[in-house]
């Protein structure tokens, strides 16, 4: 009787590189990253596959930049030795299309927390809001949300936050946003377009730009439109596709690895030109925070 299962595990862990998937609303990255995993174990013959413990696991994943449960669009994808790859290889900006709602404000700077601030904002005009704009363009400090993926003694302070326990703010530091434009006004909701680099979350630009206004704001929504090479028209698989054809089609493969140096002192000046620096240059590119934010979507 012929074998049901066209993929073998062999097969899958031969799969090295990164691709991108859609990340819907509601999931957070890591439980979007699992069901990925036992979809593609299902489809090798694995039985009862169980992604969440990580002992000797049969498939290598991990994926560059989270996105906040509230959040949604690009989130990308390293197989096998692609793991490896995500920082190198999501250099470049990000991308998001952000609704925000003025007069409210809440703790968690989306729509998923509870309110804690209420302000007028029938002061504020179009014109007033694009002028506003140009002070968040450019290089800018931005202080990182409280709930947040980044970590304090190695637990996420988001979940310190829920554990009720008391958490200071990071402090401020510099990001860079390439393109701010306001696409929609119509109180008490607008529309952005942002694009920016690593490190940078939407929801404290949003929460800022509302005490800018002389008010108050929040994010009711965030998509995630682009990260690296990979945008949400063009590349994302979603999750009907998230099948070992489809994922290997779509698949941008790791770079040939340079010949190994070992211990010769001889082969070191050949080292130099494989050596750009480009490593640094991308890691807050696909900085695990990232908003996404909070979720990172690096928010």
């Amino acid at each position: 009787m012929a074998n049901v299962n066209s993929v073998s595990l062999s097969r899958l862990n031969s799969l090295n590189g990164i691709f991108s998937i859609y990340k819907k609303q509601g999931p957070t990255s890591a439980d979007v990253l699992n069901t990925l995993k036992n979809k593609l174990l299902k489809e090798a013959g694995v039985a009862n596959p169980n992604c969440r413990k990580r002992k000797k696991q049969a498939v290598k994943i991990g994926h560059g930049g989270t996105l906040d449960s509230n959040a949604s669009g690009v989130l990308v994808v390293g197989i096998g030795e692609g793991t490896k790859m995500l920082t190198t290889m999501l250099a470049g900006s990000k991308k998001y299309t952000a609704v925000g709602e003025l007069g409210k404000a809440t703790d968690t700077l989306d729509c998923t927390g509870s309110v804690v601030q209420e302000n007028n904002y029938d002061h504020i005009t179009r014109e007033a809001f694009e002028e506003k704009l140009k002070e968040f363009t450019g290089e800018i400090m931005q202080v990182p949300p409280l709930y947040s993926a980044l970590k304090k003694d190695g637990k996420r302070l988001s979940v310190l936050l829920k554990q009720g326990q008391e958490v200071e703010a990071k402090p401020a530091r510099p990001v860079t946003v390439y393109n701010l434009t306001l696409q929609d006004f119509n109180p008490p909701l607008f529309t952005l377009d942002v694009e920016c680099g690593g490190g940078f979350y939407v929801r404290s630009l949003v929460d800022d730009l509302g005490k800018a206004l002389s008010s108050c704001a929040h994010i009711r929504e965030l998509i995630r439109t682009k990260q690296g090479q990979f945008t949400l028209e063009e590349h994302v698989l979603r999750e009907e596709r998230w099948t070992f054809q489809d994922i290997s089609q779509s698949l941008q493969p790791c770079p040939e690895p340079a010949p190994q140096q070992n211990n010769s002192k001889k082969n070191k000046p050949h080292r130099k030109p494989t050596q750009p620096g480009s490593e640094s240059s991308a890691g807050d590119h696909n900085h695990i925070t990232a908003e996404g934010s909070s979720a990172d979507h690096n928010d």
